[in-house]
């Protein structure tokens, strides 16, 4: 199985079905899409899988009441500067919320154009599975070929249709070209992607097994879209518009009224609920990580909501008499972060200046709040990070403390100490969030392994037989023996002391089930990405079109599986015994 720099997929079912079809395709000069079809045994359906539950529906209407809360508040305020003759107020207002807006309706639509397209010739939906004889299919160049083995499954295209269905078929895709056309000209592409994961996942609740996996699996796909357009948007649009608000009520020296209270607080509230939901789902959208709980969740939400309120009025506080200055410290707070951040060499992109663009964003992010872009213990790093923020917190309120002549007023006390209590209480929440609630265990006790997997190519990745898929349902293993040894006890007929002790550790926080061995696989030819990156099915479209369409054929919902690098190595704690 040969790949490029950009891999390959490969999907093969165990057992001895025979020899496999294979299809290659490519797109774009980026690289081969291989994939291998062995046809699934009986039991291939596999156990229950995880559910969409209501609190998960009730989460994203939240996040779509924080959206128009945010967006309606601005243009509000905007129409209310504009009807006070506030010119500059007015455009600044409406510039940090069509310029955001814009930029993000464009990849959200670019993204959309991709999905949906259909070439000439490609099979899309119209390919099916079956479990008698064997061919391939390649969409390489966007040219079709079937060619056919014996004892491998079957992927042919669907009956010709009559030209009605096909009238009908052009007109429907014509319609949904023009709705989302429409949609992202009133800027509603969000909201369009939070209502098809809202759709996805009740329709994974309603249907049958097959159908709940298909919906399911499809479901996290459009949340982590819509996670990652909301998560550019809010720091290219709620977070300079956090800034300026509150520049101009610290420059006028007045109180907020009930419209610019209201757009300060919408705005801040999108920046903690989008970093937190950001990360549960990309948490969930791995199999190989413990899903955050809404406990956790909401616990994140109050540790950004404080600190970045702290954060953005010590720049207000600070810009409101140092205009020049504050635009020299941002600029210069920017780059270190982004050279801090290509320093780490992440690797969360297909590309390499994908990958330069998402770091200048994570720079951006950085200027206000923290954010964990490499795999491992990141708590030196988060201690590093804050205290560089208070630092900088503390020099700034202070500079602007200072040409008050330190002034005992009412007001400047209480701004000062609004800044220091805020921040005091961001920290104490991410305590709470990693002292009790994280998903791998209490930061002060015993810690469940961060890896679900037992034995591991890397530091947090799938062995080299371990399957992994998008919905989350493997459990935390807890064999009793290995190697012909019992875990924390005597070797068979041998009467000697235990030598390797398993640490106990903490239940798991799903529920698990039994790990899938059944069923077809879909072999990806990449190494898997480490969390906290987005696994390459995520990230590649190109490489999601593959898998969904395979996933669509196939008759059991298939496992995926990356390429293991490297030797496996124990991830469990042991700790040895005299």
């Amino acid at each position: 199985m040969a790949a490029k720099s950009d891999g390959a997929a490969a999907a093969a079912g165990p057992g001895p079905e025979g020899p496999a079809g294979t299809a290659r395709g490519g797109a774009g000069g980026r690289g081969e899409v291989t994939t291998e079809i062995a046809g699934p045994g009986p039991a291939a359906a596999g156990g229950p899988g995880p559910r969409y539950e209501l609190r998960d529906c009730c989460w994203v209407l939240c996040a779509l009441l924080v959206f128009f809360s945010d967006g309606a508040t601005d243009l509000w305020l905007a129409a209310s500067y504009y009807l006070q003759g506030n010119s500059t107020y007015f455009g600044l207002t409406l510039l940090f919320v069509l310029l955001p807006s814009l930029v993000v309706q464009l990849l959200s639509f670019r993204w959309f154009v991709y999905d949906y397209s259909e070439p000439a010739g490609t099979p899309g939906p119209a390919v099916s599975t079956k479990d008698s004889d064997g061919s391939a299919i390649s969409t390489k160049d966007s040219a079709v070929a079937f060619r056919t083995k014996e004892g491998s499954p079957e992927l042919v295209p669907r009956p010709a249709q009559s030209s009605a269905s096909t009238y009908r078929r052009r007109c429907c895709r014509l319609c949904v070209w023009l709705l989302q056309t429409l949609v992202h000209l009133l800027q509603l592409g969000q909201v369009w992607r939070y209502l098809r994961a809202l759709y996805l996942g009740l329709q994974s609740r309603w249907r049958g097994e097959r159908l709940r996996r298909h919906f399911y699996w499809r479901m996290l796909f459009e949340s982590a879209d819509v996670s990652m357009l909301r998560l550019l948007e809010t720091f290219l649009r709620s977070a300079p518009q956090l800034v300026l608000q509150l520049s101009l009520l610290v420059y006028h020296n007045r109180e907020p009224d009930l419209l610019t209270a209201l757009s300060i607080s919408a705005s801040l509230v999108s920046l903690a609920w989008t970093l937190a939901s950001y990360q549960k789902v990309l948490r969930d959208s791995r199999d190989d990580k413990r899903p955050l709980s809404y406990k956790g969740a909401v616990a994140q939400v109050l540790w950004h909501l404080f600190t970045i309120a702290a954060r953005t009025l010590a720049f207000a506080l600070f810009a409101s008499v140092y205009k020049l200055y504050f635009g020299i410290f941002i600029v210069a707070h920017w780059c270190i972060m982004t050279f801090w951040v290509i320093q780490g060499e992440t690797d969360f992109c297909m590309s390499k200046w994908e990958e330069i663009i998402y770091n200048m964003v994570v720079g951006i992010i950085y200027i206000f709040c923290w954010f964990n872009v490499k795999e491992g213990r990141s708590r030196r790093r988060v201690t590093l990070y804050y205290c560089i923020v208070l630092l900088e917190n503390a020099a700034l309120t202070g500079f602007w403390y200072s040409s008050r002549n330190f002034s005992p007023d009412f007001y400047s006390l209480i701004l000062v100490c609004v800044v220091a209590s805020s921040f005091a209480l961001g920290i104490f929440f991410m305590c709470v969030y990693y002292c009790l609630l994280h998903p791998n265990g209490p930061m002060l006790g015993p810690q469940a392994p961060g890896c679900i997997f037992p034995e591991a190519p890397g530091p947090c990745a799938p062995p080299a037989d371990a399957i992994t898929s998008p919905p989350r349902s493997l459990p935390r293993t807890t064999g009793t023996e290995r190697d012909g040894a019992s875990v924390g006890g005597e070797r068979a007929g041998t009467p000697t002391l235990p030598v390797f002790q398993v640490r106990p550790g903490l239940p798991p926080t799903p529920v698990a089930r039994p790990l899938r061995t059944e069923g077809p696989v879909i072999r990806i030819d990449l190494p898997r990405k480490k969390y906290p990156a987005w696994d390459a099915h995520f990230i590649d479209r190109r490489l999601r079109k593959t898998i969904l369409a395979l996933e669509y054929s196939s008759p059991a919902t298939p496992r995926l599986q990356y390429r293991s690098m490297g030797t496996s190595q124990e991830l469990l704690e042991y700790e040895t015994t005299v």
